[in-house]
C-alpha cells in the first residue's frame, strides 16, 4: 500500500509540475516556454539532452524549454495521462511502439504541413525519411536514430576456442557457442535472452531464415501475403533456436531481460550477445571488460546467405494538445539535423539518421565498422519494416514473450507457438481491413 501510495505522489506531484510550468507560460516579453518530455531517460541521456536545449535557447531566445524526464519505467503511463489531460506536454518523445495507439486516440500532431520546404529532409538517410512519414503521409515524429542489431562477440574467448572469425549466420553460431561453453568453468557460449522481449529474437532468426519470401513492408509478412510465421522456414528457424538455448547458453538466461544479457557478456560468462548499439557505449564504460576482448559482426545470416535488419526507432513529436505547435515543431526540427543531431546519435550509441554519417570516422572504425559495411550490402542484409506501429503491438509483445517462456518451459510445443503467432496476426490484419 505505501508503495501504491507513493508512485501516486509522484504521478500527482509530476503532472502538478509539468501543468503548473504551462500554465505559467512566458514573461510579457512574448517569451514561450514549452514542455518537452523524454521516455528513455537515463542521467547521462538527460544532460546530453539539457546541453542540446540550451544551444536551442541561445539561437531560439524567445523559447524557453521545460525538460520532464519522468523514470523510465514509468514514463509511457505518465506521458499517456499527460496526453489523454490535452495539457502540459509539447515536444515528446514518440517511439514506433507508441505512435500507433497514441496517433489513433488522437494525441499527436500531425507535422506534415509545418514541415513542408524543411532544409533538413535531404540530409536525412532513405531509412529516416520512411520512418518519419507513415502509409497515409503524416508525420507523427522525426527520427533521432535506430535502434538495429549486430552480433557481438569475445574476441578472446572464440580465440581460446580455435576460432579465427565470428560466426556469419546462425548454425555457425550454434556451432561456435556450442564449442566455448563449458560449464565446469561457468563459461557459456551465448546471452540468450529468456525474458522480457524474448520475442524479439525469435522473430530475427524466423526472418532471416525467410528472408528470401519476406515483405520489405512489413517483416511480419510473406509476400504472398500470409504471415511469416506460417512458413516452413520459421518451424526450422525455431528448432534452431531452441537447440541453441540448449547447447550453448546458460540455463538461467531462460529469464535474461537486457541487464543480464550484457553483464553475462561484459563478465565473460558469455561469448555472443545479439543487441543493438547502444551497448558500445555501456560496454566501453564497463571496467569488467576491455575494449580489445570483444567486437562486432554484421547480422547472422539464415540457410539462404541473407540477414534481416528490422530498425526499431523513435523521435520527437509534437502533442495534439499543445498551445506552442510552431515553437515544438521548431524544437523538433533542431534536434534532426545538424550537429544537434549527430552529437545525440553519437552519445547515445544510435545507428544515425544523417547521410553524412557514413563518412565520419567515429562510424567507419572499430565495433560501429559492422553497421557501415551492413550499410553498404543491402542485398545481403536486407532492411524490413516491422508492425511496431500497430495499436496492438503492446498487448503482442507481452503474450509473445510469454509464449516463449512457455515453449522453453516445455509447456508449449514449437508448432503450437507459430500457429497460435500465424493465427494472431491473420486475425488482426483480416479484423484491421474489416
Amino acid at each position: 500500500m505505501k508503495r501504491r501510495n507513493a508512485v501516486a505522489a509522484l504521478g500527482l506531484a509530476l503532472t502538478m509540475t509539468v501543468t503548473g510550468c504551462s500554465a505559467m507560460g512566458g514573461p510579457g516579453d512574448g517569451t514561450v516556454t514549452l514542455n518537452m518530455v523524454e521516455s528513455l531517460t537515463n542521467p547521462a541521456r538527460t544532460q546530453v539532452l539539457k546541453q542540446l536545449i540550451a544551444d536551442f535557447e541561445k539561437h531560439n531566445p524567445k523559447i524557453k524549454v521545460n525538460l520532464v524526464s519522468p523514470p523510465t519505467s514509468q514514463a509511457d503511463q505518465k506521458m499517456q495521462q499527460m496526453l489523454q489531460s490535452g495539457s502540459g506536454v509539447d515536444t515528446l518523445e514518440v517511439r514506433d511502439i507508441t505512435v500507433g495507439s497514441w496517433s489513433n486516440n488522437g494525441w499527436l500532431y500531425d507535422m506534415s504541413e509545418d514541415l513542408t520546404g524543411w532544409s533538413g529532409w535531404r540530409g536525412l538517410t532513405e531509412n529516416a525519411v520512411e520512418a518519419a512519414t507513415d502509409a497515409k503521409g503524416r508525420t507523427y515524429f522525426v527520427p533521432y536514430g535506430f535502434y538495429g542489431m549486430s552480433l557481438f562477440y569475445r574476441t578472446d574467448l572464440t580465440a581460446e576456442a580455435g576460432h579465427d572469425k565470428p560466426p556469419r549466420t546462425w548454425d555457425e553460431l550454434v556451432e561456435q557457442a556450442s564449442a566455448i561453453q563449458d560449464t565446469s568453468k561457468r563459461r557459456y557460449g551465448y546471452a540468450f535472452r529468456g525474458g522480457p522481449n524474448a520475442s524479439s529474437n525469435v522473430t530475427a532468426i524466423i526472418e532471416a531464415y525467410a528472408a528470401d519470401r519476406l515483405d520489405p513492408a512489413n517483416g511480419y509478412r510473406l509476400t504472398d501475403g500470409r504471415t511469416v510465421f506460417s512458413a516452413p522456414e520459421a518451424s526450422a528457424a525455431l528448432e534452431k533456436y531452441v537447440e541453441l538455448f540448449k547447447k550453448g547458453s546458460p540455463p538461467s538466461s531462460i529469464a535474461w531481460g537486457y541487464p543480464e544479457m550484457v553483464e553475462g557478456f561484459a563478465n565473460g560468462s558469455t561469448a555472443f550477445l545479439l543487441q543493438d548499439p547502444e551497448v558500445i557505449a555501456t560496454l566501453r564504460e564497463s571496467k569488467a571488460i576491455d575494449e580489445k576482448q570483444w567486437s562486432t559482426a554484421p547480422l547472422l545470416a539464415g540457410p539462404g546467405g541473407k540477414a534481416v535488419q528490422p530498425l526499431a526507432t523513435a523521435g520527437w513529436g509534437v502533442a495534439r494538445g499543445s498551445k506552442h505547435k510552431a515553437e515544438a515543431v521548431k524544437l523538433v526540427e533542431f534536434l534532426s539535423q545538424g550537429e544537434a543531431s549527430a552529437t545525440f546519435a553519437k552519445e547515445n550509441s544510435l545507428i544515425p539518421i544523417l547521410k553524412q554519417a557514413d563518412e565520419d570516422p567515429f562510424y567507419r572504425t572499430g565495433p560501429w565498422a559492422s553497421y557501415v559495411a551492413m550499410n553498404q550490402a543491402p542485398d545481403t542484409y536486407l532492411t524490413v519494416t516491422q508492425p511496431r506501429d500497430a495499436p496492438w503491438f503492446t498487448e503482442w509483445t507481452q503474450k509473445a514473450d510469454a509464449d516463449v517462456q512457455k515453449m522453453l518451459l516445455g509447456k508449449m510445443t514449437p508448432k503450437r507457438l507459430l500457429d497460435d503467432w500465424d493465427a494472431y496476426w491473420t486475425a488482426k490484419w483480416k479484423k484491421g481491413k474489416s
